[in-house]
């Protein structure tokens, strides 16, 4: 039964690190492609600046009507009585525009990829319920999925735009369970499935190019 649990454990273990190595591997493929002939965008979600999460998207135009764009999120605070939300996250994205890339409606699908560590509290101070567990105990894990979205993009001026997106999907979480926020006894390990909002953003956009 040990030996059973530990090969479960070692395969989990190896399907996270080859997810984030394939994660990694396609940031890297997205910001050394064309990006010299095409044109590129940087951008900050003001929604994530929010909830202190560090963010830094870029995108760039691969077609008339297509970009690719990849998001990258880290938070590593720790708050009043050790309550966190520490996280990093990548997230890419392929969107197709109705008019043209960088102005008006898209269409998108992406992935996402990280790990976190929760317990205490969730975003914007929102004090969790006693029946999620979050308010005594902490998780610790990572999470993978995949969504699709919509979105709509504003033209400020001549190298500024407004975002406005949305995105749902699937999320797989493999966490450790913790006693309690700061410290305790490991209580156990699982897994939750879920299905609903993945992605979401009013961004603030500088066209580079």
């Amino acid at each position: 039964m040990k030996n059973k649990l530990e090969i479960t454990n070692k395969t989990k273990e190896n399907m996270r690190k080859n997810f984030m190595i394939s994660m990694i591997t396609l940031l890297v493929a997205l910001l050394s492609g064309t990006v010299s002939a095409q044109r590129l965008a940087v951008k900050s979600n003001l929604l994530y600046d929010a909830t202190s999460t560090v963010n830094l998207g870029v995108e760039y135009g691969v077609a008339p009507r297509w970009t690719l764009e990849m998001s990258a999120n880290y938070n590593p605070w720790s708050f009043s009585d050790n309550k966190k939300m520490k996280l990093w996250m990548l997230q890419p994205e392929a969107r197709y525009w109705l008019c043209s890339r960088f102005s008006g409606h898209f269409f998108g699908a992406h992935l996402l990829g990280g790990e976190f560590n929760y317990g205490g509290m969730l975003p914007f101070g929102i004090t969790p319920s006693s029946s999620s567990g979050l308010g005594s105990k902490r998780y610790q894990g990572w999470m993978a999925g995949a969504g699709i979205g919509y979105g709509y993009n504003w033209v400020l001026g001549k190298r500024w735009n407004l975002e406005a997106t949305l995105g749902v999907g699937y999320i797989h979480f493999g966490y450790d369970r913790f006693e309690c926020k700061t410290c305790g006894d490991k209580l156990g390990s699982g897994s939750k499935n879920y299905l609903g909002p993945t992605k979401a953003g009013i961004s603030l956009i500088y066209i580079i190019k």
